[in-house]
């Protein structure tokens, strides 16, 4: 069991930064696989980052690609969503999840345990 908490989310307007944290406890952080996922009013949740468990691996959504940088610390068993030139299209809950298994990064099915979310509200 992974219990996630984030935090970092709030109000900014466009063209700020804004950095999410997720911290983890529980069973072994960082043999997880992570990912940063974000859920918009009336829209599905969509993927934005992910990274391996090493650092070695990062992956993107198209959307974001370019102004978001993922990265984690296992020492501090946290991980990271740095956010820059953001948008108000960013405007969403975003949530951390651990990964199981070797499903695609990209999808919410391969993702185990979840955060209660962080909203973030980027203003025009």
């Amino acid at each position: 069991q992974v219990q996630l908490v984030e935090s970092g989310g709030g109000l900014v307007q466009a063209g700020d930064s804004l950095r999410l944290s997720c911290v983890a406890s529980g069973r072994t952080f960082s043999s997880y696989p992570m990912g940063w996922f974000r859920q918009a009013p009336g829209k599905e949740r969509e993927f934005v980052a992910a990274i391996g468990w090493s650092s070695s691996s990062t992956y993107y959504a198209d959307s974001v690609k370019g102004r978001f940088t993922v990265s984690r610390d296992n020492a501090k068993n946290t991980v990271y969503l740095l956010m820059s030139s953001l948008k108000p299209e960013d405007t969403a809950v975003y949530y951390c999840a651990a990964k199981i298994g070797s499903g695609t990064y990209y999808s919410t099915s391969s993702y185990a345990y979840w955060g209660q979310g962080t909203q973030v509200t980027v203003s025009s």
